[in-house]
């Protein structure tokens, strides 16, 4: 531990093996002073930023039947089935601005019938209808789709979304970086590798485009796979940063795996818990020393963890997400508003700032500032 305690204060990159030992071995709270000496590296101000957001699904129709997911329909007509018109999209990106959203996150299903135009109409009329809100849209998945039904390759469909004005995309998709988990989670679909998500966001990274990635762990993988997932993030970020051209990975953003009313449930009898995901934080801020943010999840985790994540290394709170709908599918409900998020940011001893989806600062509110920090040690 010692060894890595050096390495990290020198500077030096910590190896997948001596990141597996942080995994596994090392105890919880030795790993927060490594994570805030490379968190105040990166964002040496005592913020925590978030952003004012809203999360919109265009269709559920999916073709991909992702063990894990408990969104997805299958049938058009299943009642509970849906795929929404751009002007309806529009109308709930309407409200949403007029509720202060600034970024859109948009996902859905994977579905055939949809054609390439209206990905892009979508981020035209969402640039000249409300040119103030960000439009975060689709993710690795639909990027493939959008290949496979317009026959333009990967860089050629970015290349017509940055000229529609969209600048940033999510990154959904990737959840364990390993073909074996993939093969397990998502074994109807063939083309959920680590290649082809890879495949997209360098393709991204190309264009210019910033990007997230993202880890769902506390399913079927091994400490070993997480650990693989990091180092492979790392590798593609180190890329991107040498290309030139602006893109890369902005954030990295980890969540534990929902069961309910999912049929990977029968795999896995219990989700990960608070210390998992704490151990999980420290570790990601430790190991992508390359990748400005890390964001702990109020949404997924729980509020309280995600004041205590804060103290382990993560610098943003994520959205509002006014509206969400896949973790509701599969049970689970938990919703917030901005001032309750600039409270938890301020009780947990940081400044709340607003960001944009590329983090860039647009307000600092110093006077939700408490000074009071919360106890590090999860119950």
């Amino acid at each position: 531990m010692q060894q890595i305690r050096e390495n990290v204060f020198e500077g030096e990159r910590i190896t997948p093996e001596k990141g597996l030992f942080l995994m596994e071995q090392a105890e919880l709270l030795d790993l927060v002073p490594l994570a805030q000496k490379i968190r105040h590296y990166h964002n040496p101000e005592q913020r925590t930023s978030f952003v004012i957001d809203t999360n919109l699904n265009y269709t559920n129709l999916c073709d991909a039947y992702c063990s894990f997911c408990a969104f997805y329909r299958t049938d058009p007509s299943d009642p509970s089935a849906y795929t929404y018109t751009v002007e309806q999209i529009m109308d709930k990106i309407g409200r949403a601005r007029d509720n202060g959203v600034r970024t859109v996150l948009m996902q859905g299903g994977l579905n055939s019938d949809i054609p390439f135009e209206y990905y892009l109409e979508m981020v035209r009329e969402c640039r000249r209808l409300y040119p103030e809100v960000m439009p975060h849209f689709w993710s690795a998945p639909e990027i493939m789709k959008m290949s496979e039904v317009s026959g333009l390759s990967l860089e050629e469909v970015f290349q017509a979304l940055w000229d529609a004005g969209q600048r940033t995309m999510p990154g959904g998709g990737s959840e364990i970086l390993n073909n074996d988990v993939k093969a397990v989670i998502s074994r109807f679909n063939p083309k959920d590798t680590v290649e082809k998500w890879t495949d997209v966001h360098v393709a991204a990274h190309k264009v210019g485009f910033k990007t997230t990635a993202t880890m769902m762990y506390g399913h079927v993988e091994k400490d070993e796979h997480i650990i693989e997932t990091l180092t492979h993030i790392r590798d593609v970020q180190d890329k991107a940063l040498t290309n030139g051209n602006g893109g890369g990975f902005t954030a990295f953003i980890p969540w534990s795996y929902k069961r309910d009313n999912t049929a990977l449930a029968k795999q896995v009898k219990e989700e990960a818990g608070a210390n998992k995901y704490l151990r999980v934080i420290a570790l990601s801020r430790i190991m992508l020393d390359n990748v400005p943010h890390i964001q702990a999840s109020w949404f997924s985790e729980g509020k309280k963890t995600g004041q205590v994540a804060l103290q382990f290394g993560a610098d943003d709170f994520g959205g509002t997400l006014f509206d969400e709908n896949v973790m509701l599918a599969a049970g689970f409900y938990n919703r917030t508003s901005t001032e309750e998020v600039k409270t938890l940011i301020s009780e947990a001893g940081f400044t709340p700032a607003e960001r944009l989806t590329n983090y860039e600062i647009v307000e600092v509110f110093e006077d939700f500032r408490s000074g009071v920090q919360i106890p590090v040690a999860a119950k």
